[in-house]
């Protein structure tokens, strides 16, 4: 099963984890790492490689953060260097959903691009859907 880390600012992480639970129930190797304003920079990190060790069974984890160049992502992106670790930045629930829904059976890059597609596909402006445009 694919290893779930979430690293957000503020206790977004923590949310969103609870939101998935609220929407699929209790969820295994899922981690929630909250970033404050004032955490040291070195502390997030090594916090960031512990949680990937807690939830690493060997297929791999996914490191989902909420903005590409904020201080989460980037402290993510620095754990890369280790093999099957790979970061998904934009974080959203039907994202998240995915890959709950997907991790058993699928591959770390299968699940990332479905999770990124899943992320993508429930973006919409009701308005314009409504409208059927």
């Amino acid at each position: 099963m694919i290893g779930l880390v979430l690293v957000t600012h503020g206790r977004l992480a923590d949310e969103f984890k609870a939101a998935l639970e609220h929407v699929m129930g209790p969820q295994k190797q899922i981690e929630a790492i909250t970033i404050g304003a004032d955490d040291d920079a070195d502390l997030c990190r090594s916090d960031i490689i512990e949680a990937v060790n807690r939830v690493d069974s060997g297929d791999g984890v996914a490191i989902l953060t909420d903005m590409f160049g904020g201080t989460p992502s980037n402290l993510a992106i620095s754990c890369m260097s280790r093999p099957k670790v790979e970061v998904l930045a934009g974080i959203n629930l039907p994202m998240l959903v995915k890959l709950a829904k997907v991790r058993e059976e699928r591959t770390l890059p299968d699940a990332i691009a479905m999770a990124q597609e899943a992320g993508r596909k429930y973006v919409t402006i009701a308005s314009r859907v409504l409208a059927g445009k």
